[in-house]
């Protein structure tokens, strides 16, 4: 199938490493040029390199910390300097820390909605004049499983990723007539540092191995196996795509079939 992609240029954020990086270089196999951003310029640098490496598209690398929204207008203005636009948006950041109520204060909240929640709501700020100028354009943002089926010990996730859900799908009504889509996709335990850091979590909590932590996280996967970046990253590459130009205002877990939520 041939998803249209070849020369759209793409803005994918926390892409040093994950499920970032694996939506960069998916979008980047399907001839799209791709902006790629995180914190740690070194490991930046690394993982454009490694995307050049295995395919013939342009990588540009911004180092940009997407909670400080002069950070994020440098990036965009830059990708839109370089390129001459933008089509895709890819809205991804790290989750906030672990803890339940009694654990976080005002600011622990206050620093999840920036991370989370405002992080998108800039970025798409930023976009979505140049999307209109264009024509067109796709938004997909990365939440959690949490926005259907709230997990224990991640108040702050919960909470956060949820007002991302509801932007969301208010800015897909709002967008439609430009032919701009709006999505969302929720990755369940997809082995990457954030599950790693979580099953640390939860065995030094339950005093158990991590790998004991791992199996007793994997035990409510009806696939029965912890999932691959790659495999995420193929419905986002396809959301992005013009074989995607029906499916707006969506939110999609990649879980394994974890999530026993009907919607």
């Amino acid at each position: 199938m041939n998803l249209g992609l070849t020369d759209k240029i793409a803005v994918v954020g926390a892409s040093s490493k994950g499920l970032g990086r694996a939506i960069a270089l998916g979008l980047a196999h399907e001839g799209a040029k791709v902006t790629i951003c995180a914190r740690n310029k070194d490991a930046l640098e690394a993982t454009a390199g490694d995307i050049r490496s295995q395919t013939d598209t342009e990588i540009l690398a911004v180092p940009t910390d997407v909670s400080q929204p002069e950070q994020v207008e440098h990036l965009i203005n830059t990708t839109i300097d370089h390129f001459g636009g933008i089509d895709i948006l890819v809205n991804n950041a790290g989750g906030p820390r672990a803890g339940r109520f009694d654990d976080l204060g005002a600011q622990d909240y206050q620093d999840a909605v920036q991370l989370n929640l405002m992080s998108t709501i800039n970025l798409c700020r930023a976009v979505v004049p140049t999307m209109q100028t264009r024509g067109s354009g796709r938004i997909i943002n990365l939440t959690s499983v949490s926005v259907k089926q709230p997990v224990d010990n991640l108040m702050l996730s919960n909470m956060a990723r949820t007002g991302v859900i509801g932007f969301a799908k208010t800015l897909a009504t709002e967008l439609a007539p430009d032919k701009i889509l709006v999505n969302n996709v929720c990755p369940g335990i997809i082995f990457t540092d954030r599950i790693q850091q979580l099953a640390t979590v939860r065995a030094e909590e339950a005093s158990i191995t991590f790998d004991e932590a791992l199996a007793n996280m994997t035990a409510d996967i009806p696939l029965g196996r912890i999932g691959d970046p790659d495999e995420f990253a193929n419905l986002v590459v396809f959301l992005a795509s013009e074989r995607a130009s029906y499916i707006t205002g969506t939110t999609i877990q990649v879980d394994g079939g974890m999530v026993k939520s009907l919607l």
